[in-house]
């Protein structure tokens, strides 16, 4: 394994939203600003020291800031009983600090900002849902619904943010907070009462395990089709994705291609640029990718995380696993790098899409 080049980020301000979620405002790195664009929705891999797992361990936290709008990077990080790396960010991370993270990454985000939506979020599943409802209403012309569930009115993340929201955006905005001091645990028949009313909206959900099965058992009673509901699963990374593997040294010509089995080509799209490559039917598509030098983003590289998601454009690949695309991502053409071979001699790739 050799040490990957990470990207770099200033944190310039720390927020305390609640008493156990504290939100960093984060400036990249002079001169790497272009490595941050980033979608509604999506997530920084961050790493987190720690000795007792051989110096460092990596964590996924969603960006709730807005790339429609002039303001830095945020993350909000959830205090959990039991979650280092929250613990580590909470307890220690404080303005000046310089963070080592990867490129923006992740498939949680809209097809289009002018679509009607409905967001459904619980306790710290409220960060990309945030980035989404402030995107939408501030470069798109729908109206958005957002269903948040809470411990108490204490735990609220964006509190105040959200209430300014709907005071500027009117009719646009709809907030619905669920309590379970006052309501209870939130009920599937709750929920379908409460998405009964927006069951022709684009859905997105994310929070707790139980929260999201709950809810999407909910939308699919009230008509809302698997392919228009798009979940946000993280899963805690078990390998380290600030190292690559070491690249295959170079094959024999005469060895290069088994009979029967020739490679097939590659072209990947890529930050604006454009290159062929071989693609070996045994070797996975990202580490064809890095091999060849290219900057390709990446996580786990297990196929939980959909970081390394890149999009179909021509041609067909299968996947060794994926536990993240659904049967609609599937339609779109979207593919795990980390888990992709070739099937056709042919294939076009783009991450820009």
């Amino acid at each position: 394994m050799t040490s990957r080049t990470p990207l770099t980020v200033r944190v310039v301000k720390v927020v305390q939203e609640t008493a156990d979620a504290h939100s960093l405002i984060l400036e990249p790195a002079q001169g790497s600003a272009d490595k941050f664009r980033y979608k509604p929705g999506q997530f920084l891999t961050v790493r987190v020291p720690s000795e007792r797992e051989g110096g460092s361990v990596a964590r996924c936290y969603s960006l709730c800031s807005s790339p429609m709008r002039d303001e830095n990077l945020k993350v909000t990080v959830k205090r959990t009983a039991d979650g280092y790396g929250s613990n580590w960010i909470c307890d220690r991370v404080t303005e000046g600090d310089v963070l080592e993270v990867l490129r923006p990454a992740g498939t949680f985000t809209p097809d289009s900002l002018d679509e009607d939506l409905l967001l459904c979020a619980a306790g710290s599943g409220i960060t990309p849902v945030m980035s989404i409802l402030s995107s939408c209403l501030h470069a798109g012309t729908g109206s958005v619904t957002l269903l948040y569930a809470n411990r108490d009115e204490q735990s609220v993340i964006f509190r105040d943010e959200l209430a300014a929201l709907c005071r500027q955006y009117g009719e646009r905005l709809t907030v619905v907070h669920w309590l379970e001091s006052v309501q209870g645990r939130p009920t599937r028949t709750a929920v379908q009462a409460l998405a009964r009313p927006y069951a022709a909206h684009r859905a997105f959900v994310c929070g707790p395990g139980p929260f999201m099965d709950l809810t999407t058992d909910a939308l699919a009673r009230v008509g809302l089709p698997p392919d228009r509901v798009t979940l946000e699963r993280f899963t805690s990374l078990t390998s380290d994705p600030f190292t690559v593997p070491e690249p295959e040294p170079e094959p024999e010509p005469e060895l290069e291609v088994a009979p029967g089995n020739p490679a097939g080509t590659v072209e990947v799209e890529l930050d604006g640029e454009k290159q062929s490559l071989a693609w070996p039917r045994e070797s996975k598509l990202l580490d064809v990718l890095l091999a060849a030098g290219l900057d390709a983003p990446y996580s786990c590289r297990e196929g939980n995380c959909s970081a390394c998601a890149c999009v179909v454009v021509e041609g067909e690949a299968a996947m060794e696993r994926n536990e993240v695309l659904d049967a609609a991502d599937l339609a779109d053409g979207l593919l795990l790098a980390c888990q992709a071979l070739p099937v056709s001699d042919r294939l076009r790739i783009t991450y820009d899409g």
